[in-house]
Formats: structure tokens, C-alpha cells, sequence
């Protein structure tokens, strides 16, 4: 079998654990980010922790603050004398409008935290780099995008808060080539001001949250079955919390503007015009070099890292009888389907800019079978540095040196994702420890060849399903062993032979549990029996 990075190479097998290698996602900030991941799983369940689902909250907030934004558009007066006084008017309803106006403001601030939030959450695991390119620079233009519907609202209230707003976004564009002092004389008195300026603002207010829109649809184009909703119970916690919060502080209006007076002290919210007080100290210069200078620092944040990438899967079309589970399987959207050059029916196609390298694809195959007749194993895809072949040469060399007698003396064949918990060289006496980039690359028909083989049983260590690498590898191999999922494991295999964990990588203590119960047959709370 060929080297990789991150497979630490032994004369028949692979042990692998998150700690031997430099992988992504394990150095200190990611253990940290984890070690708060694993505090929120005690309070909510993994299930429910809204840390593992920014990215479907985000989307679930977008559209409570489009839903209450609606609400809110019916009722506003686009005009300079009814701006603030259809605004007050809402406020004042405590029930109504007032609500509806208290939940826009905060849904919109958790937004702008969550968005920080996922982006923080994706660097410290190192979900950025490589393949996922794409999806990170995306993003990029998002967070401005929100900055800037976000910011846009407060003009809208035509409080003083927004005349500070108003005039000191006007001097921080008004550096900029082309804009100049004809920008801020627009509010220096109320006459220059005009009812058109109202419904201009409230367009640009809508088309940036339909541009934003846009771009979180462009953002999620790469990945298969992207989560774009969180679960019930955190959405249904999420509303009752921005309701309460609605309730107990409700959003209030600053006192009408008026532009021939200084706007004074005003609050200021923080996720969203953290600029405009520097701008208003006399440093716009600099405020536009430091949002310049984050944003280049983004967007090539994918390229600044020389790890390499793991090379692409690859078809053979004389084994290829397009099927399309790698297809279905792919978490990244990197397979499609196109006409057989040789033979009548499909073929799949990698794309590989879009290929992530796990083996999901691989583990798919129906013709990754170590039954199949022959000296070499060739499967319709596979991984060049690590093929279903040499995955049954490893298996075979391995578990020939065990010697022959009853299964109950044979090995416990133990497949490690490297992104889970691992055993590295400090295996138990009596197992067989393999490393696999993912647990969604062992075909089922393994854990039947390797039963057969001689081993006593089988135990798949897979990422936790919310937590995955490679987002569905753990709950694709769940599925395939409990015959959920094709390819499914055939329905003669002893089942009480075989164990599917899903542990992290800090948590190697219950993949050791589950070995060391395995004889006695108990299922550690947190492994699936399949």
C-alpha cells in the first residue's frame, strides 16, 4: 500500500490516530473549540448543540429576520416626515409591531454572531484549505454583505442614531475615489434631504438581503444535502429565547433626527457599526486598510498552507457499471454522471478540484468486494494512494499472522477513521488496528471477509455523525452496516460480531471500552450496536 500523510506505515497494518499525525484540526485551537463543543453536548445532547449546526441556525435566522422584516415593510412610511413616526408607532405596540420590531433587531444580531461564529469554528478546525476552498472564499462576500443590510436598517429609524450613521458612513466612503465632500453635503440640513432617499434606502436595503441570499445559496453549491435548517428543538429554543429577550429589552428609537444639530452620544450596536466610531474619531483611512487588508487576508487564508491535498479518486471505466451510489454517496458534489465512452449507460466523472480524497466514494463501489475472483482487486473508483486492493492485501497480510484455530481466538479487527479516536501503537493485545482517511471508505463486505478471514470480530471507530470530517462518512457507515444503505451488509453476518462507535478524536477512552467489552458482549452508551 502507498504512503500518505498522515498514515504511519507498519509491516501489515496501519494504526492511526489523530495524535500521530498533523492532520487538520488538531492542533490547539481546535482542541479547545472541541473541548467547548463537548461542554455544550453535556448541556444540550449532540444532537441538539447549536454549535454543531451554525450553519443550518444561520439559514434559520435569515429567514426570521426576512419574516419579521415583511412585517414590519407593510407598516413603514417611506418618507422623510414618516420614517421615524411609523417606526415609533410600531415600537409602541407592545404585542405587534413593538414585538415584531425588537425580534428584527436581535434575530439579526444572533445572525451576525453566528456567522462569526461558524467562520471561527471552520479556521480552528482547519475547514478552509483544499477542497473546501470554494465554500470559505464564498463566505467572504456574505459577511460584508451582512455588514452592510445590517447597518443599512439602522438608516431606516431615522433616529439620531441614524443621523450618526448616516454621517459618518458618508465621511468613511467619502475617501474613496469618486465619492468625495458631495456625499456628506447630502445631510448637512434636513432640506437636502427628500422622500426619494427613503424609498432608495429601503430598496437597498431589500436588494441587499436578496444579494445576500444569493450568496448563501452560491456558498452552499459544493456540498450535497447541505444543512440548511437547524433541528427543531434548537430552532424552537432559539425563537423563545429572541421572543423573551424581545419582550424583557425591547429595540426603542433614539429621538427624531436632526441634521442641524450633532447627533450626540447614541448607543451603538456592536455587530454591526463597530466601524463607524473610529471613523468618526478621524481615522476612516484606517478603518478601510483594516477591512481591506481582513478581507485579501480571507480570501487567500486557503492557499497560505503547503499541506498537500491527497490525490482525487479515480474511475476505471472496465469496472465502472454506473450505478451512481458513489454519486449519491459524495458529500462534496464531486462525482457526476456522464454517457460510458466504450459501452452503452453511465460512467461517474470526478471533479478533482471538488474531490476531498476521503473514500466515501470508494467504500460506495459495488465492485469494492474482496470476494471478487482474482489476483488484483480493481474497483470501479477508487483512491490511487490507498485502493480497495491493497486494502485486502493489508487485511490478508495481517491476519495471516495470527495462527489458525477457533474465531473466538482469532483478532478484533478494529477500522479507524484518522479524524476519530485512534489507537496509534498503543493497540491492546489481540487487535488489529487499521487507519482509513475515513470510516465511510470500508466497504461492508470487508466486515464479512475479515470475519471469515479468522477475525473474533469487527469494531468501525467513525466520527461522531455531527461532528464528521468528511459530513456524512459516519452516518453512511452506520447506515451500510445496519443495512440501511446500499452497499448493505450482507444479512448472514453475525451481527453481535460487530460494532460501530462513534467517538472523537480526544475521546479514545470509549473506543477502549468498546474493545474491552466487546467479549463480554456490552454496548458502551455511546456505540451502536448494528
Amino acid at each position: 500500500m502507498s504512503a500518505t500523510p498522515g498514515f504511519r506505515r507498519s509491516p501489515a497494518l496501519l494504526p492511526l490516530g489523530p495524535q500521530e499525525a498533523k492532520l487538520p484540526g488538531s492542533g490547539p485551537l481546535a482542541r479547545a473549540w472541541r473541548a467547548v463543543e463537548r461542554g455544550g453536548d453535556r448541556i444540550c445532547g449532540e444532537h441538539d448543540n447549536p454549535l454543531r449546526q451554525l450553519g443550518g441556525l444561520g439559514f434559520a435566522l435569515f429567514w426570521l429576520v426576512v419574516a419579521s422584516g415583511a412585517w414590519l415593510y407593510v407598516f413603514y412610511e417611506t418618507s422623510v416626515d414618516g420614517a421615524w413616526t411609523s417606526v415609533q408607532g410600531l415600537t409602541e405596540q407592545k404585542w405587534g409591531g413593538g414585538l415584531m420590531r425588537s425580534l428584527h433587531r436581535y434575530a439579526s444580531d444572533a445572525l451576525m454572531l453566528v456567522v462569526v461564529l461558524h467562520l471561527l469554528r471552520e479556521s480552528c478546525l482547519g475547514r478552509f484549505r483544499g477542497f473546501r476552498w470554494y465554500s470559505w472564499v464564498s463566505g467572504v462576500p456574505s459577511l460584508w454583505l451582512l455588514v452592510a443590510a445590517g447597518a443599512g436598517g439602522y438608516w431606516l429609524v431615522w433616529d439620531t442614531l441614524a443621523q450618526f450613521v448616516a454621517t459618518t458612513t458618508t465621511e468613511w466612503f467619502g475617501v474613496l475615489p469618486g465619492f468625495g465632500p458631495s456625499l456628506v453635503r447630502n445631510f448637512v440640513t434636513d432640506e437636502a434631504l427628500s422622500d426619494r432617499l427613503f424609498s432608495l434606502l429601503l430598496f437597498l436595503h431589500i436588494g441587499l438581503g436578496l444579494i445576500l441570499l444569493l450568496a448563501m445559496w452560491a456558498h452552499v453549491q459544493r456540498l450535497t444535502r447541505p444543512r440548511t435548517m437547524t433541528t427543531r428543538a434548537v430552532a424552537l429554543w432559539t425563537l423563545a429565547a429572541l421572543m423573551a429577550l424581545s419582550l424583557g429589552w425591547p429595540a426603542v428609537s433614539e429621538a427624531p433626527a436632526e441634521l442641524a444639530r450633532v447627533a450626540g452620544r447614541v448607543p451603538i450596536d456592536w455587530f454591526y457599526l463597530a466601524p463607524l466610531p473610529v471613523v468618526d474619531a478621524g481615522s476612516p483611512e484606517l478603518v478601510w486598510f483594516v477591512v481591506g487588508g481582513l478581507t485579501l487576508a480571507l480570501a487567500a487564508a486557503p492557499w497560505l498552507s503547503r499541506r498537500p491535498r491527497p490525490e482525487a479518486a479515480r474511475v476505471d471505466p472496465a469496472n465502472c457499471n454506473g450505478c451512481a451510489r458513489c454519486f449519491d454517496d459524495c458529500p462534496y458534489a464531486a462525482i457526476a454522471m456522464a454517457p460510458h465512452p466504450v459501452r452503452r449507460g453511465r460512467i461517474a466523472v470526478v471533479d478533482e478540484d471538488r474531490c476531498a480524497g476521503c473514500g466515501i466514494c470508494a467504500g460506495a463501489c459495488p465492485s469494492a468486494n474482496p470476494f471478487r475472483r482474482g489476483e488484483r482487486l480493481v474497483s470501479g473508483i477508487d483512491l490511487p494512494w490507498l485502493t480497495v486492493g491493497s486494502l485486502r492485501d493489508e487485511f490478508d497480510a495481517a491476519l495471516a499472522q495470527w495462527p489458525a484455530g477457533n474465531a473466538s481466538d482469532g483478532p478484533l479487527a478494529v477500522v479507524c477513521c484518522q479524524y476519530g479516536a485512534g489507537l496509534g501503537a498503543s493497540a491492546p493485545p489481540g487487535v488489529l488496528a487499521l487507519g482509513l482517511p475515513c470510516a465511510g471508505l470500508l466497504p461492508p463486505s470487508f466486515v464479512d471477509y475479515a470475519l471469515r478471514a479468522g477475525a473474533r470480530g469487527v469494531i468501525v471507530a467513525a466520527c461522531p455523525t455531527q461532528d464528521c470530517e468528511f459530513r456524512f462518512g459516519a452516518s453512511w457507515t452506520a447506515q451500510r452496516m445496519a443495512g440501511q444503505r446500499e452497499p448493505r451488509l450482507r444479512a448472514g453476518v453475525e451481527l453481535e460480531r460487530l460494532r460501530v462507535v462513534h467517538a472523537a478524536r480526544e475521546d479514545r477512552r470509549a473506543l477502549l471500552a468498546a474493545i474491552a467489552d466487546f467479549d463480554a458482549a456490552q454496548v458502551p452508551e455511546n456505540i451502536d450496536a448494528c
